[in-house]
């Protein structure tokens, strides 16, 4: 028996059609987002390097705080009256970004792909921030509420890309490889200077 994906109703003081389509928007932040957890967790399996333990240990709370968001997002479009997608095989359909590249790497390698993968959902969020404004306060305040951690934790992430005079190790990098690679190679040539 097909099921639907969408009840007659939404919250109160929307019209059904309002709350269907916020619940809708909210499907690709849904997607994103359990991305993000899983590619966070991939990360905390596959840093190696010398500051590992650092990097390895700051993930947790990462990851944990994704999950919630991923929780937060579903009920809420549950709640907005549009059955939320969670498998596997939509994520992968829906999405419009390619898996993770990066295997077991370097701390500095994965930072700076993980920076790209902040900035795609952090922008992505924004964007839906936008467009609830006027529609929906309450789904936007939650949008708001998980960009400001999703941008905390990317600085999280630069700190460890960023030289003392502010510069990123990854600027202008258009691909996680890209980003892993630039990274690297300013820390060897960071490293060399200072042996010197």
């Amino acid at each position: 028996m097909p099921y639907s994906t969408s009840t007659p109703f939404t919250v109160p003081g929307l019209s059904v059609s309002d709350g269907h389509q916020v619940g809708e928007a909210l499907q690709m932040r849904l997607h994103a987002l359990n991305d993000m957890q899983l590619t966070l967790k991939h990360v905390h399996w596959n840093v190696v390097g010398v500051h590992f333990i650092g990097v390895h240990e700051m993930l947790d709370p990462q990851i944990d705080a994704v999950r919630d968001m991923v929780d937060e997002t579903a009920e809420r479009m549950a709640t907005m009256g549009v059955a939320p997608v969670g498998t596997p095989g939509a994520l992968v359909k829906a999405r419009s970004w390619d898996d993770y590249s990066l295997l077991r790497d370097d701390t500095t390698a994965h930072l700076a792909a993980l920076d790209l993968v902040y900035t795609g959902v952090i922008e992505d969020h924004r964007a839906l921030v936008d467009e609830t404004e006027d529609l929906d306060p309450v789904t936007q305040d939650m949008l708001i509420a998980q960009v400001a951690k999703l941008e905390q934790f990317q600085w999280f992430v630069r700190a460890h890309l960023q030289s003392s005079s502010g510069d990123l190790a990854d600027a202008g990098a258009h691909t996680e490889q890209d980003a892993a690679d630039q990274a690297v190679e300013s820390a060897d040539v960071t490293a060399r200077d200072s042996a010197s």
